[in-house]
């Protein structure tokens, strides 16, 4: 494999992922929507370029970001959530069919657990889908396209809730009340863990493969929110009170069952 590699979206993954690759050798290109961000790409020694993907088209020069690429690894989440409409999977389509012109050869394409929706207990690789969210079938249905298309391999990674630097689902959730779902287990998984998948998938050559990214530790969501708002000094969210449910927990069984391990603790 060549050690040309582009990060499609470096924003809070994005960013830290591609200097992470550049640090592990590899020559680096990363869009973002706006050329403000150039110079801080160029201090990270990323190629920058201009690319915002639409519903109609590809918004900038797509193929001088693919050209000579043996890899791209697509991380622009869907923006459905409220009254947003989009459709993603519009999105990826013309990303797909820019792809096919290029010399890419393997894609790694950052998705969600939120593709298992309201399943109850263990979930692993192995389960079926079942989103019940905008964006988790929209997300599913953009998994199909990339895993029927044999001009390249790809390999899907489905994220939990991500956790890190300046990102914590409390901070959202503090102070609020009448929540439902407190018994259910989290499914988190931090930014460092994040990068390591990804790293560790281009390093071992897993390609065509699937795999879920969650930190094996699942508490339930009324305990570890209410310590990670004490941790802050925030007003803790108030979950009402319901019978024991199962939720579901998240296995990351293709990764750690290859031998792989998380390394950085979702300690609230």
């Amino acid at each position: 494999m060549s050690k040309n590699i582009g990060v499609l979206g470096c924003g809070w993954l994005g960013l830290p992922l591609a200097k992470k690759l550049i640090e592990d050798g590899y020559n680096v290109h990363g869009t973002t929507t706006s050329s403000d961000k150039f110079s801080a790409l160029e201090n990270e020694g990323i190629k920058p370029f201009k690319v915002r993907l639409s519903e109609k088209e590809i918004e900038g020069d797509i193929q001088s970001f693919l050209s000579h690429l043996d890899t791209v690894i697509i991380n622009v989440p869907p923006k459905l959530r409220g009254k947003q409409t989009e459709s993603y999977v519009e999105k990826i389509k013309h990303l797909i069919t820019e792809i096919k012109k290029s010399e890419v050869a393997h894609v790694i394409f950052v998705g969600s657990t939120a593709v298992y929706g309201d399943a109850e207990g263990e979930v692993s690789e192995e389960s079926p889908t079942q989103p019940v969210t905008e964006s988790g079938k929209q997300l599913v249905e953009c998994e199909s396209l990339f895993c029927n298309e044999n001009q390249f391999k790809t390999t899907i990674i489905r994220f939990g809730g991500l956790i890190g630097p300046n990102r914590h689902p409390v901070t959202m959730l503090s102070g609020r009340e009448n929540l439902t779902g407190g018994n259910n287990p989290i499914n988190l998984i931090h930014l460092h863990d994040c990068i390591h998948m990804i790293a560790t998938i281009l390093a071992q050559g897993y390609w065509g493969e699937l795999f879920n990214g969650v930190y094996p530790h699942h508490p339930k969501k009324q305990i570890y929110y209410f310590e990670a708002a004490q941790k802050r000094g925030l007003p803790a969210p108030a979950y009402d009170e319901e019978p024991d449910t199962k939720g579901k927990i998240v296995l990351s069984k293709n990764f750690m069952g290859k031998g792989h391990t998380f390394q950085t603790a979702i300690d609230s």
